[in-house]
């Protein structure tokens, strides 16, 4: 407080840097954002007259920012929080980013012992956990379809893409995904007036 003035700290929201679906949706909502906002090289944009400051990081990362209260508030796809559940709330569906992970290999031939290579070890071993079937779960950060090809895994378990995956099959599918809004539970709780105004706004957004 300086002079009787209250400083209000931002609200700060981390986003996936460079997706423009979210960017198309805040300007949708009049949002103030920068012309080379989705291409910035910065990791901080603040939007003053929202009182609010974007942290433009790596999907992967967001629910741990906003876990550990680097970020009051995120937007992760659901595909995150299932493979790393983190101590946050999950405040809304935005309806946007819509697609599903699946199972999917070169051929429909079943097997037995899979062999099942993916980016989301843990989506894939509660997968096979709940149906019974016994799967040996490799995890690689990318080149899911190498891994097809070379015969190293049977099947892969990635989001499904009908027009980049023509030449593969979609032999399952285990859940629908979609960008989330989710929240810091102490911000949630603090600045819960400010978060509740932009939940509302995302919430007519949609």
């Amino acid at each position: 407080m300086i002079k009787g003035v209250f400083i209000i700290e931002p609200i700060r929201m981390a986003i996936p840097k460079g997706n423009r679906a979210v960017s198309t949706l805040f300007r949708k909502l009049g949002y103030s954002l920068p012309d080379d906002f989705d291409d910035s090289r910065k990791y901080i944009v603040p939007v003053a007259e929202r009182n609010l400051e974007f942290i433009l990081a790596k999907p992967l990362d967001i629910p741990t920012y906003v876990e550990y209260g680097v970020a009051d508030i995120g937007i992760v796809g659901k595909e995150f929080l299932m493979e790393d559940h983190r101590d946050v709330y999950e405040l809304l569906d935005l309806g946007i980013s819509i697609g599903h992970i699946s199972v999917i290999g070169i051929s429909t031939t079943k097997k037995v012992n899979l062999r099942v290579a993916t980016s989301y070890p843990n989506v894939a071993r509660r997968h096979y956990i709940e149906k019974g079937i016994q799967a040996e779960i490799m995890k690689l950060s990318g080149g899911l379809e190498v891994a097809l090809i070379t015969g190293v895994a049977d099947c892969i378990i990635d989001l499904y893409d009908k027009q980049d995956l023509k030449h593969l099959f979609e032999l399952e599918r285990i859940c629908n995904i979609s960008l989330r809004l989710i929240a810091n539970r102490v911000s949630f709780q603090i600045k819960n007036a400010s978060i509740e105004k932009i939940y509302e706004e995302l919430s007519k957004g949609q």
